[in-house]
Order: C-alpha cells, then sequence, then structure tokens
C-alpha cells in the first residue's frame, strides 16, 4: 500500500469518530433581540423588533436537533404592545412544541415591551446594573398646531364616521380624544399586567409600585421577583448546561441596515413631508433609548 493511500486510511477512520463527537454536542441557542420594537424598520440603523423580523431567527434558533434550551438576549427600551405579544405568543408556541427551557438575559435594558419579551422565558436574568421593569403604557408625539400654515399649507381632511379623525398632531388637542387615548392606554396596561402575573406567578413580591411603570436596577428587580437571579448569559448558560455548545441566531436586518444606510435615510429622496415625519420618527425612537441613559 503506497503513502498516500495510507494516509487516506487513516483519515477515513478518523472522521467518523469527530462526526459523532460534533453531531452528539448539545446546543443552546441564542437569539438576540436587539433594538426598538415596531412594526416598521427603525431610522439611524439601530434595529427593530418585529415578528417578522425574527420570525427567521427564532426558527433557527428552535431548530437545531440537539437544543437542550434557548437564551433570548435582549436590549429593548419597549415599543410596540402588538409586537411584542406577538413575539412572545411565538416563543411559548415554540417552546411547548420543541419542550424545551427558555431562557431570558436583560442586557442594558429590558424595559416595556422588551420586559414583555423576558417574560415569554421560563427564568430571567438579569446584569445588576441592568434596567428593567416599566410595565406600563406611554405615547407620544408632537404638537405641530400652526406648523403648516407658517409654510402657507392648508390642511384637508375629510371623514366618515364621527371619531375617525383623533389626535391629529397638525389639530389641537381636544379633551375626549386624550380621554379615549387613556382608556385605551389603561386596557392595554391590564394585559400587559396579566401577561406579566401570568408568567411570573407568585415569584412577584407584593409591592404597590410593580406595575405603575416604574424601572428598577437588576439587583433590585432580583428582590422584586421580576429576574430570577444576576449573571452574564455566558456565566449562567455554562452553569447550567455545562458542555453545550453556544449557537447565536441573529434577526435578519433590514437591506438598508445591511448596505449600511440608516433606514430613515431614504426619506431623503422624497418629499418634504416624508423628511419631516422621518425626522420626528428618528426624534421619537431615540428618544425611547435616552429615557434609560442610553
Amino acid at each position: 500500500m503506497s503513502a498516500p493511500e495510507r494516509l487516506a486510511d487513516k483519515l477515513a477512520a478518523k472522521l467518523p469518530l469527530i462526526g459523532d463527537r460534533v453531531d452528539r454536542s448539545p446546543v443552546v441557542a441564542v437569539v438576540r433581540l436587539h433594538g426598538v420594537i415596531t412594526p416598521t424598520p427603525q431610522p439611524l440603523g439601530r434595529g427593530a423588533i418585529n415578528l417578522n423580523a425574527v420570525e427567521p431567527a427564532l426558527a433557527k434558533a428552535f431548530g437545531h436537533e440537539r437544543l437542550l434550551g434557548v437564551a433570548l438576549a435582549i436590549n429593548s427600551p419597549g415599543g410596540s404592545p402588538t409586537q411584542s405579544a406577538l413575539v412572545g405568543e411565538r416563543i411559548r408556541e415554540l417552546a411547548a412544541k420543541k419542550n424545551v427551557p427558555v431562557l431570558a438575559f436583560c442586557e442594558d435594558v429590558a424595559a416595556s415591551g422588551g420586559y414583555w419579551l423576558a417574560c415569554a422565558a421560563d427564568e430571567i436574568y438579569a446584569h445588576r446594573t441592568s434596567m428593567v421593569g416599566s410595565i406600563g403604557v406611554i405615547t407620544a408625539g408632537f404638537g405641530l398646531t400652526g406648523l403648516l400654515e407658517r409654510f402657507g399649507v392648508e390642511r384637508r381632511v375629510y371623514t366618515a364616521g364621527e371619531h375617525k379623525h383623533r389626535l391629529d398632531p397638525f389639530s389641537p388637542v381636544k379633551d375626549e380624544d386624550v380621554a379615549w387615548l387613556k382608556g385605551l392606554q389603561g386596557e392595554l396596561h391590564t394585559q400587559f399586567t396579566d401577561w406579566v402575573k401570568d408568567r411570573r406567578g407568585d415569584k412577584l413580591v407584593d409591592d404597590p409600585d410593580l406595575f405603575t411603570g416604574e424601572v428598577w436596577t437588576g439587583a433590585k428587580a432580583l428582590e422584586l421577583g421580576l429576574v430570577d437571579g444576576l449573571g452574564s448569559l455566558r456565566e449562567i448558560v455554562n452553569k447550567k448546561f455545562p458542555g453545550a455548545e453556544i449557537a447565536v441566531a441573529e434577526p435578519r436586518k433590514p437591506l438598508l441596515a445591511r448596505l449600511g444606510i440608516a433606514s430613515g435615510s431614504s426619506a431623503l429622496f422624497g418629499s418634504a413631508g416624508d423628511k419631516v415625519l422621518s425626522a420626528i420618527d428618528a426624534v421619537e425612537q431615540r428618544a425611547a433609548w435616552s429615557r434609560f441613559g442610553l
């Protein structure tokens, strides 16, 4: 037998062993949920969380054959209640189907909708400096009354339906519209509160400020029962699943973000109105992070 043939036989003998070792390695899949929760792409290229964006990452994470568990790496100041609920429900569906535990890890901030996502997990962990909580509902915007008139623009709105034209930023605020909005916020707040109570159960302490929209550090959140422990993702995963491989699955970024262009930049080629709305959207998204010093 020639030297090349002997070498080929040795490699062939070793390959099954290597393949067996790799195939039997258990996996903990990590899904990164970073950004404002919104159904639309976010300006400034910070990324956005919504069901359409994260579904491929969730499918990949829960699709591993040797899956031991799934970890959610959350860094979000919140956003859309509907998208928060849709993503949270999808995580629970996949967890039940695969019968694996889900752990959530709060990074810089897991507040409002970000904490809603965290509650989709069976256990929640945070760093002692993380910002956690904000179990409440907020609506923010701008009053632009008189702006169009200043530029000689006349706004014309025609509706069929008494309440079709509520809270128009270009019109004066009406008390009845504010009352309607607060009623809607109250209903959403109740749904948020019920979700947290259902997911956290008797882990929560009886504190009157728990559902007031207050935000706490990870250390205080542990005392309140909002999280189950303190520590980093790798630290906790290595402790709970020793020897497991960590596989990261990230949501797909919008095309403009993959090209290195902020999604709001497309408004540069739009109308003057598009530019104004894009600028306002960028300010609002930036304000969502700024509330937590980020």
